[in-house]
């Protein structure tokens, strides 16, 4: 389990670095379209400067997630990195549709390209910087469980696709089929928004309070079964918010137990979960049985 400073540091690092690259490519792949006019390198340009406004936002909103909880938010800011995630589903798909109008109308009127050596160079590069941004996220979800972060990474794994298919086309255009540009733009574009879904339905998740995995309850529940004196357990209830998780359940113990070792059991019971699950916050009630 790391510390809450290195988790801070590592989700301020894999967001820094993610608009970083984003920027990066921006610059790189206006130059390249600008050059050669390919439809997959505007596709490709149109993604990256919506990655740089999404990531943008998501520094933003991990800044504000990582704050604690206050007298206005007693649960914490959490939520700010789904809502980070919505909005960065709503940027992916509007970038899917200008890509598409764009691919249709270059398949109704074909143009020759112009250079597609500097296109290639930059696509080349765009696949390097990704792979090891995704490398970063990777580390950065594993030990934090950032949902702004699994978007982000979701978001950059679809770019590693779109680049490699825009390396595709302008090969093949190199190589004397231009007309593939536009097709692959708008297959890119497909994609682009198939993505956008599924960020959107990941934070929306979040942001309804949908329950962790069964067998995560399940566990947790046998877990809380092995302490000498619980009867049964019952009223399991969790959501995530950020990167906590907040856990409710019931004790079903004697009804003649004093209160002194009743309490002692329901924080038996909250320790133990947290032992497994550092993420937890656990809120036990008793019940006389």
């Amino acid at each position: 389990m790391i510390t809450p400073a290195e988790h801070q540091r590592l989700l301020r690092l894999a967001t820094r670095a993610s608009l970083a690259v984003a920027s990066l490519l921006v610059v790189s792949k206006a130059v390249a379209w600008w050059l050669s006019g390919s439809v997959s390198l505007l596709a490709g340009l149109t993604d990256s400067a919506l990655d740089a406004v999404a990531s943008f936002l998501n520094l933003l909103a991990v800044h504000y997630a990582l704050r604690p909880a206050d007298d206005d938010h007693r649960f914490g800011h959490g939520k700010a990195e789904a809502l980070a995630g919505m909005a960065q589903a709503l940027f992916i798909g509007v970038s899917a549709v200008l890509i598409g109008v764009q691919a249709v109308r270059r398949l109704q009127d074909p143009q020759p390209l112009g250079d597609t050596g500097i296109g290639i160079g930059v696509m080349l590069l765009s696949l390097v910087l990704t792979i090891g941004l995704l490398a970063l996220q990777a580390k950065v979800i594993r030990l934090t469980g950032s949902t702004a972060v699994r978007a982000d990474s979701l978001h950059y794994r679809s770019d590693l696709l779109l680049n490699g298919s825009i390396l595709l086309a302008l090969l093949l255009a190199r190589v004397g089929w231009p007309q593939l540009d536009a097709l692959f733009g708008l297959g890119i574009a497909l994609y682009i928004l198939w993505s956008a879904l599924q960020i959107a339905r990941e934070s929306t998740a979040i942001l309804m309070d949908r329950e962790l995995p069964s067998e995560i309850g399940e566990q947790m529940t046998q877990l809380v079964l092995q302490i000498p004196g619980v009867l049964g357990v019952h009223d399991v209830r969790t959501r995530v918010s950020g990167n906590q998780w907040f856990v409710q359940l019931h004790l079903e113990l004697p009804g003649q137990l004093p209160l002194h070792e009743a309490h002692t059991l329901c924080v038996r019971a909250s320790e133990v979960i947290r032992q497994h699950y550092p993420r937890a916050d656990v809120m036990v009630h008793a019940d006389p049985v």
